[in-house]
């Protein structure tokens, strides 16, 4: 049984609603462009940041100064796991364009 940092996947969250003030116009198109494009920079900071702490925890280890060797396979599994999420996210966002490119008007 893995126990899975809650506040990691909510980065990754594939359901997120915009949250409007009530009686509010409805968001623009370049209100959207800005959340969503928030929302990626905080995704992919979060991943950098995890990548950073497996580069830390590696160099560690490599002194011996890291006796607990679970601590280097749970962040490295845990960066692996994002960086593949990531890879496949931007995999279907680039489907999708070209997808959107074919059609014809």
């Amino acid at each position: 049984m893995s126990v899975v940092n809650p506040t990691y996947l909510n980065a990754f969250s594939p359901v997120q609603t915009i949250k409007q003030p009530v009686g509010s116009e409805p968001a623009s198109a370049s209100q959207f462009t800005k959340q969503f494009s928030s929302f990626l920079s905080e995704a992919m900071n979060g991943l950098n940041s995890d990548q950073h702490t497996v580069d830390g925890l590696n160099q560690q280890f490599a002194k011996g100064e890291l006796s607990d060797v679970h601590q280097l396979m749970i962040a490295s599994e845990k960066a692996s796991l994002g960086l593949e999420f990531t890879v496949q996210v931007r995999n279907k966002v680039v489907e999708a364009y070209q997808e959107v490119m074919r059609m014809q008007l």
